[in-house]
């Protein structure tokens, strides 16, 4: 039996380069200084002898890790259900992987997951923190803020009204809801229903904030929480309809609920939008264009904000990494507009 061929060295690539061990090092590591008729030997060299540089020891010279822990404050039977976040992960995905970071997924559903996280971050496994899906009474920032790692958040964070400095990533729910409330009133409905999301999260308060600019003061016999789940948006409409039963038009806060609330409304013999018209929120392919009858739904650019978040990420690692798109959008933030999607559910 034939060996492997041996791993090629740092020394190897120097002779192969005609330059100094010192000078390759500089290159493969990242480092400014190096001339560039040099830097480019040293880089063919690198080719031509298929050097892989040892992750470890390079950690050791940069003090970087190359890898991004990905923290969804939602338990995994959430994640893996609903499509939002999958097209999240992606754009973050092909972020991190466009710039030679491992994305590391971590997932809490309880106290001890939260424990479990901590303790990771603090040992330096990871270069910086991308969260998303937060709960106003969430540990994570506290706990992320003590291991002192970069973060950038997806959403507007409750606290301070994200004013104090923190990186975020978010979409205008509040203007969308708004622009789907007055796309029902232009339609000539007047007994609107909002089926909010869970309230502990900013996005739903959000919604329910352009909800009410819109509408002024909504009966409150037509407004139901749910929690982004299609089985709460078909319950959240059994519950309006049992209370309002002239009821013309719902307002889901995304296209899951959006879904239930159709179930629901069909199982009571309510044609929309003939009866009822609906919208919802994301704008969520298949789902939207799936339902009975296809959905009218606010359009959200969901895997660009992974896609901003690790880049904002990025920059503040290493300032140049990735270009700034986000120059001008303010210290903190960056909040993503949104457009009204019409189907015929409304």
């Amino acid at each position: 039996m034939s060996e492997s061929a041996p791993r090629p060295t740092l020394e190897a690539v120097a002779a192969r380069a005609g330059v100094s061990r010192a000078t390759v090092s500089r290159v493969v590591n990242g480092f400014d200084g190096v001339r560039e008729p040099l830097a480019e030997r040293v880089r063919r060299a690198v080719d031509e002898l298929g050097y892989v540089p040892n992750q470890a020891a390079r950690s050791l010279v940069t003090r970087r890790h190359d890898a991004v822990a990905v923290i969804v404050a939602e338990p995994e039977t959430r994640v893996f259900a609903d499509p939002f976040f999958a097209r999240q992960l992606r754009g973050i995905s092909k972020e991190l992987t466009a710039h030679d970071n491992q994305l590391v997924l971590l997932l809490t559903e309880d106290r001890d997951d939260h424990a479990r996280v901590a303790r990771y971050l603090a040992g330096g496994h990871v270069d910086g923190a991308l969260v998303f899906s937060l709960h106003i009474d969430d540990p994570l920032p506290g706990l992320i803020q003590r291991a002192g790692l970069p973060t950038v958040f997806g959403g507007r964070p409750h606290w301070n009204g994200g004013e104090d400095g923190v990186r975020y990533v978010d979409t205008d729910n509040r203007g969308g809801a708004r622009d789907a409330v007055r796309h029902l009133l232009s339609l000539g409905r007047s007994r609107i229903a909002h089926i909010t999301g869970a309230l502990d999260q900013t996005s739903a308060v959000d919604r329910l904030d352009g909800f009410r600019d819109v509408m002024a003061d909504p009966d409150p016999a037509l407004v139901e929480e749910g929690d982004f789940t299609a089985a709460s948006g078909e319950r959240a409409m059994r519950e309006l309809l049992g209370r309002r039963p002239d009821l013309d038009a719902v307002f889901a806060g995304n296209d899951l609920m959006a879904a239930g609330a159709l179930r629901a409304l069909r199982e009571h013999g309510r044609r929309v939008p003939d009866d009822v018209a609906v919208v919802g929120f994301d704008d969520m392919l298949p789902i939207a264009e799936q339902t009975e009858p296809p959905l009218t739904t606010v359009r959200q650019d969901i895997e660009e904000m992974g896609r901003l978040m690790a880049r904002l990420l990025l920059r503040d690692l290493e300032p140049g990494t990735a270009p700034d798109e986000t120059a001008g959008a303010g210290p903190s933030g960056v909040v993503l507009p949104v457009t009204l999607v019409r189907r015929a559910s409304a």
